[in-house]
């Protein structure tokens, strides 16, 4: 199998359905969760069959942002490098969040143990109940590139035993 190598900058096209497509961003790689990719996935759809200018994708309105392991996608087949931009958008308000009540024996519906932390920063704020704006904040765990297509296609994660904030 060829060697995947993916940069910052890096764009990826993933498939929705036969008809249509959707894309990501390669912008940073998170030292303080596991030195995991962070990927920002646009909201447009475009043709199966149409290659849009690819300043014009990184410029438009985002979906979200996650945690994942973007040459994985290309080698399992789930997504394809199709380009590169130097625009990477503002990274300072990209906020994430996870909870040390997610993979306990017992299964923790309404967590009140959450922590948020921007990426590379290694200060991890224990927040306990999301309120404000990290109600906004993304989950920070690295996730499958299943579960990035599944957000892609369907807007939420398929993580069924991850704790809700209310």
């Amino acid at each position: 199998m060829k060697r995947v190598v993916t940069k910052i900058g890096d764009i990826f096209s993933v498939p929705i359905n036969d008809k249509s497509k959707k894309y990501f961003q390669l912008i940073a790689f998170d030292l303080t969760q596991l030195n995991s990719d962070v990927i920002r996935s646009f909201k447009k759809e475009y043709p199966i069959n149409v290659d849009p200018d690819l300043e014009e994708v990184v410029n438009s309105e985002v979906q979200f942002y996650a945690h994942c392991v973007t040459k994985w996608g290309v080698k399992l087949g789930y997504w394809g490098q199709v380009g590169k931009s130097n625009y990477l958008g503002d990274l300072s308000h990209v906020l994430f969040r996870d909870t040390n009540d997610y993979g306990e024996k017992e299964y923790i519906e309404i967590s009140h143990k959450w922590y948020v932390w921007h990426i590379n920063d290694p200060d991890f704020v224990r927040v306990g109940n999301l309120e404000g704006e990290n109600r906004k904040a993304e989950i920070g765990m690295v996730m499958s590139p299943a579960n990035v297509v599944h957000r892609i296609r369907t807007g939420e994660y398929n993580l069924p035993f991850y704790p809700r904030f209310e």
